[in-house]
């Protein structure tokens, strides 16, 4: 791996091997997304919680304050709706010219392993890492499943984990399993824990975060369940504490009440 990819890498990766990642992306497919109508907005007070933003070309460049010193994680696949006849007919939407003028520190992209687009996701993973790795950007992978969420068991996730790490991405990102470590296991490169659905409590999510990260993930791509929380900043620092001081959940909710009754 080269300087650069390895520089890219660490500014995305904490030195504790951690990672929090802050998705905002959800509008490319979703269109204004309840609580994220005004994304800028929404994550003001979030940022400086967050080891990177994940977000899409056009909100980045009216939304986000480039003074920020928050790395970027670029979404560069998309072209379908939730209104549209099959969310996995995705294509790539960013040109590798814009992605190095954007300076971003990684591009993320999706893959719908099993779908009727399987070949078209994975040919668009495996283009956007050619024309990457020319310039030591790293890629990651999300294995998405579109609407059909009874696919997110050990054994496919596994498979679609293991199929974009040898298709060269640098990192992935995937739902969190029962099992999950046989997914963690079979993946090469490290692997992110996708937010999902909102969760019921604010404890649940904990769990499932810090079960995720003792099962081997370095991390979590978390989005929803944090800026659709009544209490966002909160929310951000008990689950950083989680990720980077190794709280447990009883210690997160804890500090997530502390600082609610703060705010």
């Amino acid at each position: 791996m080269d300087w650069g990819m390895k520089n890219r890498l660490s500014r995305v990766i904490a030195q504790d091997g951690r990672c929090f990642f802050l998705p905002i992306d959800h509008g490319y497919f979703q269109g204004p997304t309840s609580c994220l109508e005004r994304p800028g907005e929404t994550i003001k007070p979030l940022l400086p919680y967050a080891d990177a933003l994940f977000v899409t070309r056009g909100v980045l460049r009216n939304c986000v304050n480039p003074d920020t010193n928050v790395p970027i994680i670029l979404r560069v696949s998309g072209c379908t709706s939730i209104v549209g006849k099959d969310l996995a007919h995705e294509a790539l939407t960013t040109s590798i010219e814009d992605i190095i003028r954007l300076n971003v520190a990684s591009v993320g992209v999706s893959v719908f392993v099993g779908s009727e687009y399987e070949h078209e996701t994975l040919k668009n993973l495996s283009t956007i890492v050619n024309q990457c790795e020319t310039y030591g950007i790293p890629v990651m992978a999300v294995t998405a499943v579109g609407k059909e969420l009874a696919k997110r068991d050990a054994r496919y996730l596994g498979l679609a984990t293991r199929i974009c790490a040898e298709l060269g991405a640098s990192v992935v990102k995937t739902y969190y399993c029962e099992e999950f470590e046989k997914v963690v296991q079979g993946c090469p490169v490290p692997v992110v824990i996708a937010g999902g659905p909102m969760c019921e409590t604010e404890l649940e999510v904990m769990e499932f975060v810090y079960d995720g990260i003792q099962r081997g993930a370095i991390g979590v791509n978390l989005g929803r369940n944090v800026w659709k929380n009544p209490h966002p900043v909160a929310m951000m620092k008990a689950l950083r504490g989680i990720i980077h001081e190794n709280l447990t959940p009883a210690q997160a909710l804890e500090l997530f009440n502390e600082e609610k009754s703060n705010t």
